[in-house]
């Protein structure tokens, strides 16, 4: 057992917003960006073992990394026994490993750039405030995994320029993306498949927009706020944990503290 200190609980953000189902109807949005990666595209193709449904990958990949946030446990070993062999050269030419700092942050801020998509759009606007406090959780989240924390910026705004940055710089369009692409814009796994195609595009990030060549319409954009609207009436939302861990955290604070942070519906 470790106490971890860092801020993480049932008062913070984070561990109502990490749970919310509706995070995972944004993933779509994050996971196409790591495929326009060379490297995170390689690693995946050629190390995991459901490399062909994209969705059952990430439902065990994914669901492992936000355990982190609700473990009392020092899960580091475990992350680093997970992905220490992930690594070889990609189709560019270039050697990748997983636990490469700059790589491995790129990940985990392309889940939290869309966890504050899925905030802004699913739930409400967040002040300035309250985005910083968010990410401030997000950056005790990616410390519990015993990466180097380098390339992690100090504050949001620093975040949003050095994820566009990065964006714009490691990201290619090319064949080591293509055999996703129809995983990523018509899910048939997990949560995803949930969500309309039209508006899998409209939640796309624009420089995976520019990159996969989709058009974007308005007709694709009306498609999105049905589908808000929809889940912001659904009997399920936001009361639906989709992840058993965070279920169980949070129903065991509830019992001792039945309060809710700073802009998360109670459940």
């Amino acid at each position: 057992m470790t106490n971890h200190d860092d801020g993480l609980g049932p008062s913070s953000m984070l561990w109502h917003f990490l749970a919310d189902r509706r995070y995972l109807f944004v993933l779509p949005r994050a996971v196409c960006l790591l495929l326009l990666h060379p490297g995170i595209a390689a690693g995946i193709d050629e190390h995991a073992l459901m490399r062909k449904r994209i969705w059952l990958h990430k439902k065990r990949t994914f669901t492992q990394a936000v355990n982190y946030a609700y473990s009392d446990l020092d899960m580091r070993p475990q992350m680093r026994f997970s992905h220490e062999h992930v690594k070889g050269v990609d189709s560019l030419g270039h050697k990748y490993h997983a636990l490469n700092p700059d790589t491995f942050h790129f990940q985990h801020s392309a889940y939290v750039e869309s966890l504050v998509v899925m905030v802004n759009t699913f739930v409400r606007r967040l002040d300035a405030d309250e985005h910083e406090q968010l990410y401030q959780e997000c950056c005790a989240w990616y410390r519990r995994y015993g990466v180097s924390t380098r390339p992690m910026p100090a504050t949001w705004p620093e975040f949003v320029e050095y994820f566009e940055d990065y964006c714009r710089t490691h990201l290619v369009a090319g064949a080591h993306f293509e055999p996703f692409r129809e995983q990523i814009f018509a899910p048939s796994d997990w949560w995803m498949r949930a969500v309309p195609h039209p508006a899998i595009r409209a939640l796309q990030h624009p420089r995976a927009v520019e990159l996969t060549g989709i058009t974007v319409s308005a007709a694709d954009r009306w498609s999105l706020r049905q589908f808000v609207r929809l889940a912001q009436l659904s009997a399920l939302t936001p009361r639906h944990h989709w992840n058993s861990k965070a279920r169980a955290a949070l129903s065991t604070a509830a019992q001792h503290r039945p309060t809710t942070p700073l802009g998360a519906a109670r459940r």
